[in-house]
């Protein structure tokens, strides 16, 4: 199995980052640049990439205590994809966002980390130039 940990610094609060992150069907927000459209239908999430890619979601868990969303990619295009997202304070004005992605096959590698490096550094972008919760 694969797996990608990726740690980004935001410079905004770990409660002001997890309010965004915690509501999926604000992603394409959250992560514009990487992502062009997103969509929640119960528990699904769908999101539309800059290249065209759409992705269909299961949001598995999203847990305010941890400040930490799970979820796994349900598309064909894995054999199996589990992942967490997970905001950790520093300090009151600065969190680490965690992207954590496990998968099979080990040869979706190179697809899928150009996606977490972008997509968490657009996370921390667009927070810091001020993306309300």
């Amino acid at each position: 199995m694969a797996s990608i940990h990726w740690e980004e610094p935001v410079r905004v609060s770990a409660e002001h980052a997890w309010a965004a992150l915690r509501r999926p069907g604000d992603a394409d927000r959250l992560f514009a640049g990487v992502l062009v459209d997103g969509r929640v239908c119960d528990d699904i999430h769908t999101v539309t990439f800059a290249s065209g890619l759409v992705v269909r979601e299961r949001i598995i868990d999203i847990d305010d205590d941890r400040r930490r969303l799970a979820y796994a990619v349900i598309d064909g295009a894995f054999e199996h994809h589990a992942a967490s997202m997970q905001i950790f304070p520093v300090d009151e004005a600065n969190c680490r966002f965690v992207w954590i992605s496990d998968f099979l096959p080990e040869e979706k590698r190179a697809a899928v980390l150009p996606l977490v490096r972008e997509g968490s550094r657009a996370l921390a972008r667009n927070l810091e130039a001020g993306l309300p919760p």
